[in-house]
């Protein structure tokens, strides 16, 4: 590992020395300050805390390849395994993350839409009720006005009767009245 400290450039190179339990205990102190000077989270989905367990995980290979290659190897596939799993689960979640976008933008899209439209509904029917409003209006007019004609009409046929009546009824008295008795 190499890095710049106070303009000076620093390199770390690997011991081929063995770990002893002294080793992996100071591993351990040394991750638990990390996390905590970094403030990593407990719980949940952290990067600084995955990031420092990577690292550690990493120490432990190197210690345990040094007493056994092949079980150094081994745990080699696994690490590379498990970061091609997160990677996978981390592309699923993003691409997860962004269908819910895509679909709750959608829904607000469809919700201003139908917004849209029942409003036009409602004007729509707005205009239908006051178009039934002046119909009734026009239909009450034409019966009043037709009940009014019928009442006229009915009248005149009734002075009619009367007339005839009283025509008819001088008639026969005209009649009585000429035909001589005999």
């Amino acid at each position: 590992r190499e890095w710049e400290e106070e303009n000076r450039l620093w390199v770390q190179e690997v011991s081929s020395a063995p770990s002893t339990r002294l080793d992996v205990v100071h591993l351990q102190e040394q991750l638990d300050l990390r996390l905590q000077q970094r403030q990593a989270r407990e719980t949940g989905i952290c990067p600084i805390r995955r990031e420092l367990y990577s690292q550690c995980f990493d120490e432990l290979i190197r210690e345990t390849t040094i007493n056994c290659a092949e079980r150094g190897l081994l745990l080699l596939r696994v690490r590379d395994e498990i970061q091609m799993t997160m990677a996978a689960y981390q592309t699923l979640y993003e691409s997860s993350v962004a269908f819910g976008m895509r679909k709750a933008l959608q829904a607000e899209q469809g919700k201003s839409d139908m917004e849209k439209r029942i409003a036009e509904l409602e004007e729509e029917k707005r205009e239908l009720e006051k178009q039934v409003s002046q119909e009734k209006a026009k239909c009450e007019a034409v019966e009043k006005r037709e009940t009014e004609r019928r009442q006229i009409e009915e009248k005149k046929h009734m002075e009619e009767v009367q007339f005839l009546k009283r025509t008819n009824q001088q008639l026969k008295v005209s009649e009585v009245n000429a035909v001589p008795n005999s």
